[in-house]
Formats: C-alpha cells, sequence, structure tokens
C-alpha cells in the first residue's frame, strides 16, 4: 500500500539570535545507503550495512527488497540481511517519491521469479520512468507501463547484453543498470547517447561499490560502462555521512558569520554533495579540514557566485538560498534536469525566493539571483513542494529573514531523520 501523508502544520523557521557555533553529526549518506542495500540483497548471502540513516528513503528500499522477499532486519542505523534464494515475484513496491527505489529497483526486478508492481506517491508518478523501462524491454524483460505505476514480469533471470539509452535526465538511470547487471546472463553494457550525463559522480560511486562487491566493471571508454556477468559477494558496508545534507548546516554557518564542524566527514569521497566546500570558499568562507571532521567560517558578507552544478545539482536548493542574501549577483548553471526531480526545483526556488521579495530569473539551466531585501509575509509560508531539499532551504533562509515558515517541514524525513530537532540543537535550543 502506498502512504498517505497528512497534511502537516507549517513550520515556524527559527531565526538565529547570532552567528550559529556548533558541531554536528550528519545522518548516513542516502546514496551510498541504498546502493549498498540493493547490492546486500542481489549478493544473496549474509551481509550488514551501518550508519544506514533512518530516513523514509531508506525504510522504502529497505520495504521494495522485502517486498521481493529478500530476509531483512533492522536495528536502528543497523541493517542485516540473511542468506536467501533468490528473488521472489508477486509483490507491490512503493517506491514513495524515492528516485533511488524507482530507478534501482526495476532492474533488479527483473530477476524475480514473478510479476512484481510498483507504485508510489502522486509526483513520483509524474518522474521520468521511460528511459529504464525501455532499457529493461531491450535487455528482454516484458514491462507493463512508461511511468509509474507499471508492472514488471520477472522470470527468473534476464538475456541482459548491451543497451543504449539516453541518461540525460539522471544518473540514476545507468546506475540502477549497472548495479543489477552482474546479475544477467550477459552481463550489461550501458551506451549513453545524448546531451552530458548529470551528477556523473554517482555513477562513479556506483562503479566503485560494484568494484568492492567483486563486480569487473569497465568504465575507461567515455559514455560506455561494462559489467561483467557474475555473483555479487555479500559483505559489510559502512556509510560515511550523506555531504548533500552535511551542506545544510554548513551552509548555517555562511549566511550568519559563524562557524559549524561537521563530524566525520571523510577525506575522500565520490558523493557530489562535496562540492559544497568549493562553492562555499567562493562564497567567500573558510573551509577548514581537521582531524575530526569539516569547519566552515562564514564571512561578514557573503560573495555571490556562479557555478555549474551539472554534477552536483542536489546543492541547487542550498546554493539558491545562499545567494538569495548574497551581495553580489549570482549564477546557478547546469542544472536544467532538476526540473525532473522531487518537484520542478528551478520553478520552485524561483517562485519562493520571488515570494520573499527575492530578484531571481530562470534560465534555460538554472537560476540568475540578484541583491535584494528580504522579508517573510505571514500569509504565505515558504513552499516545500514536499520536497526535502527545498523544506530545508527555506530553512536556512529563516536563519535571517524573520518570520519564515516552512509549509511542510516533514518531508525533510525522506533524508534527514529529525531535522526540526536536529536544526534547533544547532541555534542551542
Amino acid at each position: 500500500m502506498r502512504e498517505h501523508r497528512r497534511v502537516p502544520t507549517p513550520w515556524n523557521a527559527p531565526l538565529a539570535p547570532g552567528p550559529v557555533r556548533g558541531r554536528v553529526t550528519a545522518p548516513g549518506s542516502k546514496s551510498v545507503t541504498n546502493r549498498a542495500l540493493l547490492l546486500a540483497a542481489l549478493s544473496g548471502g549474509a551481509a550488514t550495512v551501518t550508519g544506514a540513516p533512518a530516513s523514509r528513503d531508506t525504510a522504502l528500499m529497505v520495504g521494495a527488497l522485502r517486498a521481493l522477499g529478500v530476509p531483512i532486519e533492522v536495528d536502528g542505523e543497523r541493517i542485516a540481511f540473511s542468506a536467501h534464494e533468490g528473488l521472489r515475484g508477486c509483490g507491490t513496491v512503493d517506491c514513495g517519491l524515492a528516485g533511488t527505489v524507482m530507478r534501482f529497483v526495476p532492474p533488479a526486478a527483473v530477476l524475480a521469479d514473478g510479476p512484481v508492481a510498483f507504485d508510489g506517491d502522486p509526483r513520483a508518478r509524474e518522474r521520468p520512468m521511460a528511459t529504464v523501462l525501455d532499457a529493461l524491454r531491450a535487455l528482454g524483460a516484458g514491462v507493463d507501463g512508461e511511468r509509474l505505476p507499471f508492472t514488471l514480469h520477472g522470470t527468473g533471470s534476464v538475456p541482459g547484453g548491451n543497451v543504449v539509452i539516453d541518461a540525460s535526465a539522471s544518473s540514476q538511470f545507468v546506475s540502477g543498470l549497472l548495479l543489477s547487471g552482474a546479475r544477467y546472463d550477459k552481463g550489461v553494457t550501458v551506451h549513453h547517447d545524448g546531451k552530458p550525463v548529470p551528477s556523473l559522480p554517482h555513477i562513479a560511486m556506483s562503479v566503485d561499490m560494484l568494484r568492492a562487491a567483486g563486480v569487473e566493471v569497465d568504465d575507461s571508454e567515455p559514455d560506455t560502462w561494462r559489467v561483467a556477468p557474475g555473483r555479487i559477494a555479500a559483505r559489510d558496508w559502512a556509510v560515511e555521512p550523506d555531504l548533500s545534507n552535511a551542506a545544510v548546516f554548513l551552509a548555517a554557518a555562511a549566511i550568519t558569520g559563524g562557524e559549524v564542524t561537521v563530524l566525520g566527514w571523510p577525506q575522500d569521497s565520490t558523493q557530489p554533495g562535496a562540492k559544497i566546500l568549493s562553492v562555499l570558499a567562493e562564497a567567500g568562507c573558510t573551509v577548514a579540514p581537521g582531524p575530526d571532521g569539516m569547519t566552515v567560517r562564514g564571512p561578514d558578507a557573503l560573495a555571490g557566485v556562479d557555478v555549474d552544478l551539472h554534477d552536483a545539482s542536489e546543492l541547487t536548493p542550498t546554493v539558491a538560498a545562499l545567494a538569495a542574501l548574497a551581495t553580489g549577483p549570482s549564477r546557478i548553471r547546469g542544472v536544467a534536469h532538476i526540473r525532473g526531480h522531487e518537484t520542478d526545483r528551478i520553478a520552485a526556488l524561483a517562485t519562493e525566493i520571488t515570494a520573499l521579495g527575492g530578484a531571481v530569473t530562470e534560465t534555460p539551466d538554472g537560476l540568475e539571483i540578484r541583491p535584494a531585501a528580504l522579508s517573510a509575509r505571514p500569509d504565505r509560508p515558504w513552499g516545500a513542494y514536499a520536497d526535502h531539499r527545498m523544506a530545508t532551504a527555506g530553512a536556512l533562509l529563516g536563519l535571517v529573514v524573520p518570520g519564515v515558515a516552512v509549509d511542510d517541514i516533514t518531508c525533510t524525513d525522506k533524508t534527514i531523520p529529525d531535522f526540526p530537532d536536529r536544526w534547533a540543537a544547532l541555534l542551542g535550543r
């Protein structure tokens, strides 16, 4: 059954009493977690994932794998898999609004021994899915439908082989096929033919994790990824902090002239969220890695930025909030594809920042934001659009714009459990 979310009460974003100073622990990476969960399920052996965030996206992936007959036990941030004989059909997968579930699980579900139905939240039914579903048809799977809801007709195996796709709308189309490709009879070779693939670091993350599970992957040719057929090794996965979520806490220091340390920041990471450090530096912040984490100190006044976020587009709402408070003009480029994310993030950001009195222009591939005095309207809360990153962008602006309310802060449970409490703790409340 799909989850029906009640209409929430608007959340009054707390105003920072001064420079924000604190040390925070970010929840585990949703991207790493859901890849690890899928690989653990496909291994068929005993495996664990530790550090998994207790978020909605994690719960949806666990629920999807359980619907496929995978034995899973969840104990806080530790998720344990028992050995099993393969994926079962005749179940229903609730994708919610999780792109990793709706794009990663179908290529695995074609290996089930019967039909598997997929559905999700109303907005999920609008998100593009034809690329991955057409690819599965080309690889030998039976599929009814072009987007949610749809049904896959699993027969226990799929031929696999070569497939050409246009992944310019989402790197998840490539990752989804790669993560299950080793279990196909011929493996899988994915060729991308189209505009540049967004968020390439996420594909690099998938490749690295496949190799860590003993899968042979050849990514030496541009826009081509080859996964050899074979087993996926059962192993224990440790999840690093989610750097895109951590970016919101670092940005709190940036816009208030404060100092925030995110504990456990990895020295090396394939997460696109690491790009926030160069963006903050361009805005005038001091970025200082240390033995216990990453520290950002905000400037007296934020400078405008001109950034291409094509490979880190999930940072767009956070960077747009910073830009709305900068003393100079900013430009965010390379993110046309985020019109197909949880909401049309370009249009949503333009609408909401403008409603606060901001000066925003939509461009074909992003936003131009100019300095303007911001003020909240008591009759109109900041719209989250059921999008966790839109909600946190509203919380950021609320630190320095009195009276900001976010119409749905509960949607942050998609990736940041207990966000309001974490935010209040950062402010010492």
